[in-house]
């Protein structure tokens, strides 16, 4: 009975966790650039005291994301840039280096270049642009602009957006906070090859058909494993009153 209590409460856990995860994606359907969080469970031994040795748990592993590319869609937006499927852009966050998808880049108070919040790294680390500059992104990833008051022929160039080449999931993983790193937290070169579609932006990749469908699975699993566990109580219950009309 132990066994089979454990079981089915160590599988409602696991489904609440996946279920959190679909939920998550549902939520950033329309996000820019967002890629889907994929659940994946792994067996770990349980620790602690008395006979648990025979005893695992299923953890949810939540840093795998979908790897397809998400529509793109044009904006006309001069600082809208739209990314390979394979390339990422880099910023700095405050523990280091990270990675996106977004492309929806704005230029702050202080000239400072950046995406989601955080500023954009380019040939010298954080992009600084002269405040009144129009600016225009080119194919390659470099960023051009024209003084206040000036025309056309007067474009020059200012800096150039890293980023990088990811041809393979494990080179990233998602961190806590929405970013992607480098497992071990180091900073991935520059992609010289690397090319924008400016005035576009990549959408989510999330697809909402199968995030509902993955929704109502994960509901009807948890609902099954809830009812093992109210049969296996009510048969120990059964079990305890027919000991005690013996005794």
């Amino acid at each position: 009975m132990d066994a089979i209590l454990y079981t089915a409460m160590n599988g409602a856990r696991q489904t609440l966790d996946e279920q959190s995860v679909v939920t998550h994606n549902l939520s950033n359907a329309s996000t820019t650039g967002f890629r889907a969080q994929l659940a994946a469970a792994r067996a770990v031994p349980v620790q602690g005291p008395g006979p648990l040795d025979t005893r695992v748990a299923a953890v949810t592993t939540t840093g795998l994301f979908d790897t397809r590319a998400g529509a793109i869609q044009t904006t006309e937006r001069d600082l809208d840039v739209a990314l390979d499927q394979a390339n990422w852009l880099a910023v700095q966050t405050p523990t280091g280096e990270a990675y996106t998808k977004r492309g929806d880049l704005q230029v702050d108070a202080d000239g400072q270049l950046l995406v989601n919040g955080m500023p954009v790294l380019g040939d010298g680390g954080p992009i600084l642009v002269p405040l009144g500059t129009q600016l225009s992104i080119g194919n390659d990833g470099t960023l051009s602009g024209i003084g206040l008051g000036g025309d056309a022929n007067e474009l020059v160039p200012l800096d150039r957006l890293k980023l990088v080449r990811v041809d393979q999931p494990q080179q990233l993983e998602r961190s806590a906070d929405g970013w992607f790193r480098s497992p071990n937290g180091g900073a991935l070169e520059r992609d010289e090859t690397a090319q924008v579609v400016s005035g576009a932006l990549e959408g989510s990749n999330v697809n909402t058909i199968e995030a509902m469908v993955a929704m109502i699975d994960t509901q009807r699993r948890y609902e099954l494993n809830m009812s093992v566990i109210k049969t296996a109580d009510e048969t120990a219950q059964q079990a305890n009153s027919l000991l005690s009309v013996k005794g």
